[in-house]
């Protein structure tokens, strides 16, 4: 039998997601990226098949799972639609925001609602003027009694308009630079906080991004998680856990693309037999099972360190590592996989184009790739200065 690195209980979530993937999402796959249309009927999906319950504690309403297994259901799914496998990314990371901010009272009362999928979460902390420079923002918060007030737009948003719940970040000292920011929850329908329309966009067009306009929004005193000034630190805490989750979902994508032009090159002949016999065509598929299986320990490794409670610089490498890796060799594969194609691969009715336009955008958000080899190489610098070892 083949080498599996997975405990019983993760390839019980593995089955189970590549079931739902093959039988239910891939059918819808092409239609939702047609559409541009948030899948609501997937998101049912996971609710009936407890995928949410993935992202929190069993404490928390949640199935108690640890970090690896919810990357390997968020890459099954990214396999045959990447808009799909970014609803489940989506929700960790607002899970995440209350599992390392939250106190008992704001877990209890939120944790159980991502995890149920009564509600989908959003990360609002992106704005026009700060985007990799997320101590730029310009968003504020004034605390008037038992409640603040928030002024401002945030930009590029994801789950605009469908989300339930918004983990959101604000200057309550806006002299103060990063020291100042402050992380809320704040809810939907909440006074003041008006979605803009979604953005059209190349990919993931089954994913909602647009503008988050707050003009004095209301947010009780008891949905600031943290103290006033922690925000940024938490802001970082969450991304250093959740591009591991944008990873696995570019990951995904490569894989899913590998395996097509796989099954297209065993059928498709030319010169009296298939071009999987060829042996460029041979060559550029072995190059692309080689690139996921690289990119997918590297993503394993991170996994690992992030469920042995590793914090600090450490994880913060190995988090941006494995985004980088991932979502370049993403973008990567999927070209090789149009490539394979030819003609056919540059046609929606197969998938690879869709695939190739969905990875671009992994190399973008969640922290750019530019931003990801600075992080790295700040690491390699600071650990060689202190004789560490890298």
């Amino acid at each position: 039998m083949p080498y599996d690195p997975l405990t019983a209980e993760q390839q019980e979530v593995r089955e189970l997601a590549r079931s739902l993937a093959h039988d239910q999402i891939a059918p819808r796959a092409a239609e939702i990226d047609e559409t541009a249309e948030f899948p609501w009927d997937i998101v049912e999906l996971f609710r009936s098949h407890g995928l949410f319950a993935l992202v929190a504690a069993e404490a928390d309403g949640g199935a108690g799972v640890n970090a690896l297994t919810t990357f390997v259901a968020i890459e099954e799914i990214s396999k045959v639609c990447a808009s799909s496998g970014l609803i489940l990314a989506l929700q960790e990371l607002g899970a995440l925001a209350l599992r390392l901010g939250g106190n008992d009272a704001q877990r209890r009362r939120f944790l159980p609602r991502l995890a149920s999928g009564e509600a989908l979460a959003a990360y609002a902390l992106t704005e026009a003027a700060s985007g990799s420079d997320a101590s730029a923002l310009r968003t504020v918060a004034r605390r008037e009694g038992d409640h603040y007030v928030l002024d401002g737009a945030k930009r590029l948003i994801s789950n605009v308009g469908v989300a339930g719940l918004t983990i959101c970040f604000a200057k309550t000292d806006p002299d103060a630079g990063h020291r100042g920011i402050s992380a809320f929850v704040i809810e939907s329908g909440s006074s003041g906080l008006q979605p803009g329309d979604p953005e059209p966009k190349m990919g993931l067009r089954g994913s909602t991004t647009g503008d988050l306009f707050l003009d004095g929004c209301v947010v009780p005193v008891a949905n600031r998680l943290g103290g006033e000034g922690e925000g940024f630190a938490l802001a970082m805490a969450i991304l250093d856990r959740s591009r591991p989750g944008i990873a696995a979902q570019a990951l995904g994508l490569a894989q899913g693309a590998t395996d097509y032009a796989l099954a297209y090159a065993r059928t498709r002949e030319t010169m009296g037999k298939p071009i999987a016999s060829h042996q460029l065509i041979a060559g550029t598929l072995a190059e692309m099972e080689s690139a996921c299986a690289a990119a997918r320990a590297l993503l394993y490794s991170c996994a690992a360190r992030i469920d042995a409670g590793v914090e600090g610089p450490e994880l913060s490498k190995y988090s941006a590592m494995c985004k980088l890796v991932c979502s370049d060799t993403a973008m990567e594969v999927t070209t090789k996989a149009v490539q394979v194609l030819g003609g056919y691969g540059y046609m929606r009715a197969h998938p690879v184009e869709r695939m190739m336009r969905d990875a671009k955008a992994t190399q973008i958000y969640e922290g750019t790739n530019e931003i990801q080899r600075l992080v790295i190489a700040r690491e390699l610098l600071r650990a060689a200065a202190a004789g560490e070892s890298v």
